[in-house]
């Protein structure tokens, strides 16, 4: 018997990984979190399978679900939004798994980082502008933000930010991310990226609030923020210059010489 953390992807069920989904096929207990993984998610299940709903259950309940699967013997997919590293709450339910002897293993899924970057067409990496993401979140009920990871503190970098959850925390995090960063630097807001509904935002830390209205952006969204957002800027990387060499592939002119 064995517990598969898998990471069902943003939402879009054909964003699963196909390790995942192969899995997910294979279990006879599936858990998800019906808030967070659309319906058609569970369309890579098997027929047969029980289907439980973990928004409704609390970490203790979940672990019962664990033990009567031990019992018996048949395989569990536990389904996570996003992948299951970045704020899957999945610490707390491995250590109960290792107290009751039971293997378990992480599949990884597409975070909703990377998928409301490719909503917006956009990479968050660029040469000269921004080497470094940062992924964070606002203090919230669940769970508190170290005083240390404070956003004001984060933007100090002026890196590439990707803030979850933000949707009800804007004027707080723009007021915080106005210290540190241009009020012309450019923003996005992508609401539940690859699910039917999403939708999206591009403006400027100065024009976001003006634009849009805090009760309209509620819950799963996304807001990036960092000048690599700004198509003006047209830097490139040296990877695939003609010139650039590497040990697989010679400078075009040495090219030219051996042939």
């Amino acid at each position: 018997m064995k517990v598969y953390f898998i990471g069902a992807g943003p939402g879009a069920a054909d964003l699963i990984t196909l390790r995942g989904a192969k899995i997910l096929r294979q279990c006879k207990m599936v858990l998800y979190a019906g808030s967070l993984i659309p319906e058609d998610m569970l369309q890579h299940c098997q027929p047969d399978a029980e289907l439980l709903d973990t928004a409704k259950l609390d970490l203790e309940q979940q672990q019962e679900c664990y033990q009567r699967a031990k019992q018996s013997g048949i395989d569990v997919a536990r389904l996570h939004s996003g992948d299951p590293a970045i704020y899957g709450a999945t610490a707390e339910q491995m250590r109960r798994l290792d107290n009751l002897n039971i293997e378990y293993e992480i599949i990884p899924g597409v975070s909703s980082f990377s998928a409301a970057a490719a909503a917006i067409n956009s990479e968050l990496t660029k040469p000269q502008i921004s080497q470094s993401i940062i992924l964070t979140r606002v203090s919230g009920r669940a769970s508190a933000v170290p005083e240390l990871e404070s956003i004001d503190k984060f933007a100090k970098h002026q890196a590439t930010m990707c803030i979850f959850l933000s949707g009800p925390h804007l004027k707080k995090i723009v007021a915080d991310l106005l210290l540190h960063y241009p009020p012309t630097t450019p923003v996005a807001l992508v609401y539940r990226a690859t699910w039917p509904e999403q939708k999206q935002y591009k403006g400027t830390l100065d024009t976001i609030l003006q634009d849009t209205k805090t009760d309209n952006w509620n819950l799963t969204t996304m807001l990036l923020v960092g000048s690599v957002l700004d198509d003006s800027l047209q830097v490139e990387s040296s990877l695939y210059n003609k010139d650039f060499t590497h040990i697989f592939r010679v400078p075009k002119k040495n090219r030219q010489t051996e042939s």
